[in-house]
Formats: C-alpha cells, sequence, structure tokens
C-alpha cells in the first residue's frame, strides 16, 4: 500500500521520465497541440513530437486535429489497477450501502506514496458538492485535511508519518486545517483513541466529514472509509453520533470480510 522511505534512488530511464512528462502534461492542459506542449516542458517542437508520436502508436494517446489528448487506453489500465486491490473489491458493496444508509457521499481511500488516494465514492441522496467530489476522485491528495486522510496517518507507524510531512508538508486547506506537526500528532493520537476521524471544514468550508480506518489483524492499516456532508447538518448531534456508529460499523464489516478472504501475505508494500 505504502511506498517506504528509502535512503537511496535508483538510477532512472530520461526517456521513460520524459514520456511520463508528456502524459501528465497532456492532463494538466487537457489536450494540447505540439507547439503548446513544447512550451509549456520547455522542450524543442521536434522532440514532443516524436514522443506524442511514440504514445500514439501505443494507443495512450489520440489526436483530433490538432490536439493531442490522453486515450481511453488509461482508463482500462486504471479499472484493472483499482481492481486489483482487494479493499476495493469488497469495499465497494459496504460503501455503497453507507450512502444509500447515510444519504451523504460515502469514500473509500487508501494511501500510496504517501498520499491519498480515492477507490471509490457514492453519492446519497442528500449529497452534496458533486463537482468537487468528483474532481477528488481523478488525483492524489494530502492526507492530514481529510477524514479518510488522518484516519490512515492514525495508524501509520510514526516514522512514515514523519516521511509524509518532510516530502509533502502540511499545506493549508481553510482557516481550520492542521498545519503543525506537534498539533497533527496530536489530532492522531485523540483519533487512535476514539475510533474515528473527523474533517471538521479543514478541508472546504461548510463541509464535515466522519472517518474510520481498515486495518488487517495485525493492525496494519488498508485504507479508510468516511461519509461528508454540510457542517449543519452533520453537526446535529443524535444524527452526528448515528454517523459515527455507521461509519464505524461499516469499516468492521470489511474489515473482517478482508481478512477472511486474505492471508497477510496479500498485502505487500509497494514501492
Amino acid at each position: 500500500m505504502a511506498d517506504e522511505p528509502t535512503t537511496g534512488s535508483p538510477r532512472t530511464l530520461k526517456t521513460v521520465s520524459r514520456a511520463f512528462d508528456v502524459v501528465r502534461a497532456l492532463e494538466e492542459l487537457d489536450g494540447a497541440r505540439v507547439t503548446e506542449l513544447a512550451n509549456h516542458l520547455d522542450l524543442s517542437k521536434s522532440v514532443v513530437y516524436n514522443y506524442l508520436s511514440t504514445l500514439r502508436a501505443e494507443k495512450f494517446v489520440v489526436k483530433e486535429g490538432d490536439t493531442y489528448q490522453l486515450s481511453l487506453q488509461f482508463l482500462l489500465v486504471g479499472e484493472y489497477v483499482r481492481y486489483q486491490n482487494i479493499l476495493y473489491r469488497i469495499g465497494k458493496p459496504e460503501i455503497e450501502e453507507l450512502a444509500e444508509k447515510t444519504g451523504e457521499y460515502a469514500h473509500l481511500a487508501t494511501e500510496q506514496h504517501g498520499l491519498g488516494v480515492n477507490l471509490y465514492k457514492v453519492s446519497g441522496e442528500k449529497a452534496v458538492g458533486s463537482d468537487y467530489q468528483v474532481n477528488k476522485l481523478q488525483r492524489a491528495d494530502y492526507l492530514h485535511f481529510s477524514a479518510t486522510g488522518k484516519a490512515i496517518l492514525a495508524h501509520l507507524p510514526r516514522e512514515r508519518v514523519e516521511w509524509i510531512i518532510d516530502q509533502y508538508g502540511l499545506p493549508g486547506k481553510t482557516e481550520a486545517t492542521i498545519t503543525t506537526r506537534e498539533e497533527l500528532f496530536e489530532e492522531l493520537e485523540t483519533i487512535r483513541d476514539r475510533g474515528y476521524s473527523l474533517n471538521d471544514e479543514e478541508e472546504i468550508k461548510g463541509l464535515q466529514a466522519i472517518g474510520a480506518p481498515v486495518t488487517n489483524r495485525h493492525g496494519r492499516v488498508l485504507g479508510s472509509i468516511s461519509v461528508s456532508g454540510p457542517v449543519r447538518r452533520m453537526k446535529q448531534p443524535e444524527y452526528h453520533e448515528q454517523l459515527i456508529e455507521n461509519v464505524v460499523n461499516t469499516a468492521n464489516v470489511i474489515e473482517v470480510n478482508v481478512n477472511m478472504e486474505e492471508s497477510d501475505d496479500d498485502f505487500p508494500t509497494f514501492s
């Protein structure tokens, strides 16, 4: 699941790195012409054209008029990768049930390379913020301001959390975001003690989320789940307590099902 800290870096192939630079640029620019892409990457047009031609020949890029775009081949690869994740396969129906039961947005997430990756999201009948949630599903993000992210951080080894902070810092999203190590580690201790995490307008103003970790039988965190909704609704005492119960119970069900299906050897550490 995690990208472990390393003491050294192996040699990398510049051509492969540059090919991925082109891919990322096409994503950032939402498609581009050769000249635009060359300017964006500070490369010659001939070099960019050669990379685009190669990616197109491998079916990872398509050309529409003069504009190059990423192809649906990435969708096929992405779906394959997602389905290989046991947390997604087992957690998907449980998250769908959680969204139906609560009426809110329900999320299933994990961590890789020190960032949060959303494996799945489901919109309940009362859910708000669809555009934001869809965009969030399409990118990795910081862990320290989301309920899913904090639930994961709370159950990672301290050395791993320190490495993540060193790599990415603790940037603020709102006035409520935790931005210091001391405050974050206090928060993570609280999460471990009570069994669930809160994102109280720390990611987006007016939105609260409740999260819980999914761990294996030895306490290793595999990912997390959460529900999110508008603060006014989420903070109603009776409703708030019911949501906590629903989230924690759902996480427990996923844990049991995952651990019944797989052995410890089925959860490798990815690098």
